[in-house]
């Protein structure tokens, strides 16, 4: 059921690729509660998804951009600015890839070329997002900045391999910048940890099945849905948040605060 919560407020949404992902999900949720943005994501992840299905079903306008692009940023937001009417209230980060990992290299067998490409599209993008939102000055007062993140910023994990020093950048960068922000224009920023979602991207991880069996085991709530993030997500850009930033919210069924469960002991004594 619709609240308005986001009734009259402006932003931009990064990084929905089909009907799978979070940031998808999450603008289908901001429609609901009265939001208007734009979307973005990069030219080749365009033609691999479905966005300009999802700018109907919202009535949005799609702003192609490379979030590595200092120009491609500058005219995205311009221009977001031009399309729904002033400054934002919003904007959410939902990028991560990772060369190394979709060529199948081994922690022990890096691609640095391919590395520091996983560290800019996944972590540094976010800071030249907000360093663009602020030489722009195209936030306005509470606005609610979201990276999307993941518990292996401070766990290992097999197979996430560089992906996991992005995602610790990643939440240095929403403390960090987090903190310049909220004395300047009181703009929050904050990142969230989600649990293992089946999004194309997320999918492609080796391994994954097993990591999303473990953590459904180890969450006292079960695994926090796409869905569920998306609902979090508009809670975060909403005005009953408004002192909320610089955290790492953990978003995961209670994972990250669980020891071990009986399900998994009960699966182990098998």
């Amino acid at each position: 059921m619709a609240n308005n919560l986001l009734k009259g407020k402006r932003g931009i949404i990064f990084g929905a690729l089909d009907e799978n992902s979070i940031a998808w999900k999450t603008a289908l949720k901001v429609k609901e509660e009265g939001g208007s943005f734009t979307l973005t994501n990069a030219p080749i992840a365009m033609r691999l998804g479905k966005i300009n299905e999802l700018a109907k079903a919202c009535n949005a306008e799609v702003i192609p951009a490379d979030a590595t692009s200092e120009e491609d940023l500058k005219n995205l937001v311009a221009k977001s600015e031009e399309v729904l009417g002033g400054k934002l209230d919003f904007v959410l980060h939902s990028i991560g890839m990772s060369p190394n990992i979709r060529k199948g290299k081994s922690y022990g067998d890096m691609n640095y070329e391919w590395y520091l490409k996983t560290l800019d599209i996944s972590a540094l993008s976010f800071h030249k997002i907000m360093q663009t939102l602020e030489k722009l000055d195209a936030m306005n007062e509470y606005g609610s900045i979201i990276g999307l993140s993941y518990i292996a910023a401070q766990r290992s994990y097999p197979d996430y391999t560089d992906m996991a020093q992005a995602k610790a950048m990643l939440e240095s960068i929403a403390r960090s910048y987090g903190a310049r922000f909220a004395k300047l224009k009181k703009v929050r920023v904050n990142t969230i940890s989600q649990s293992p979602t089946k999004t194309t991207a997320g999918s492609g991880i080796s391994g994954f099945d097993v990591f999303f069996d473990f953590a459904e085991m180890m969450s006292p709530l079960g695994n926090a849905s796409a869905e569920d993030c998306a609902n979090y997500i508009v809670a975060m850009f909403s005005d009953f948040t408004r002192m909320v930033t610089m955290q790492n919210l953990m978003h995961d069924g209670g994972f990250s605060s669980t020891g071990i469960t009986q399900d998994l002991i009960d699966r182990l004594t098998k």
